[in-house]
């Protein structure tokens, strides 16, 4: 699959793609910096949009708007994320923050935490349901990574990159049960980082420091590897207006830039599948 530069070296840790008809284009996050970027499907200009101290992923809301996690809590916004409303700390430790997340097919909005220094099990997989409150759905996680949900929504995928695992779950109502390893990736292939599943059932997973985006079967077998020209790759999903272009982020954090400069743009791979339409929070 041939790959494409989308955009420079814009984010300095950009994470979590996102493709929503209603919005301009894509958008995905300099989680970091605290930025929502968005790239004018029109213009192919990158806006960017400060949202907080730390903004760990987004997805649109059914109402409109949009739903952020932020460096320790939830918020909402408008379409033009101008008008950001946080919902609050989930925590006061000022060494945990959030890092990815998405929503399952009812509307419920998940996002994982860890701790800046990756110790092992400091973080926890958090959900804000559709009613405003917020739960706990896993604990003692070390790196809270990609989620994602098969086409009938019967299972969850879930990556703690420590484990070097994607895990499936059995998901019914508010429940995650079951858990067992989907995929297990060899530590010379990189880590597992943020994740997407097409409308096939595959899984598409970044590989933190191994340059490449895998594709796996629903049961493990990996399909194809597409080479990516930067060595931190964070996150992927399906964008435009037919779904079948794969858009990856990357990111600069612990790259060499000497050997990696297009490290932190945006790359696309046309026509890689057939995505699904992004879940929306249901609040």
């Amino acid at each position: 699959m041939e790959v494409e530069q989308v955009t420079d070296p814009c984010a300095h840790h950009g994470e979590g793609p996102v493709w929503h008809p209603a919005w301009p284009g894509l958008r995905w996050v300099d989680l970091l910096a605290g930025d929502v970027l968005t790239l004018d499907r029109g213009t192919g200009e990158v806006h960017r949009a400060h949202v907080g101290r730390v903004v760990a992923a987004l997805r649109p809301r059914r109402s409109g708007g949009a739903v952020l996690a932020l460096e320790r809590g939830f918020a909402l916004a408008d379409d033009d994320l101008t008008d950001v409303r946080p919902l609050g700390d989930l925590w006061d430790d000022p060494t945990v923050r959030m890092n990815d997340g998405g929503c399952d097919p009812e509307g419920r909005f998940y996002c994982g935490s860890m701790s800046y220094a990756e110790e092992a099990g400091r973080g926890a997989l958090h959900v804000l349901e559709p009613d405003g409150r917020v739960r706990t759905a896993l604990d003692r996680v070390t790196i809270s990574n990609g989620l994602a949900w098969s086409p009938d929504g019967a299972t969850a995928y879930y990556v703690d990159t420590a484990t070097r695992r994607i895990d499936a779950f059995d998901h019914g109502g508010a429940a995650l049960r079951a858990r067992r390893p989907a995929v297990r990736i060899d530590a010379d292939l990189g880590a597992p980082d943020g994740l997407t599943v097409d409308a096939e059932g595959h899984l598409w997973v970044a590989l933190w420091g191994g340059g490449a985006v895998h594709r796996y079967s629903p049961a493990g077998e990996l399909l194809d590897r597409i080479e990516v020209p930067a060595s931190q790759v964070t996150a992927c999903t399906f964008g435009g207006p037919a779904l079948r272009d794969l858009y990856i982020t990357t990111s600069a954090v612990d790259a060499d830039r000497r050997r990696h400069p297009e490290s932190g743009a945006l790359f696309r791979v046309p026509g890689a599948g057939l995505g699904m339409p992004v879940a929306a929070y249901a609040g």
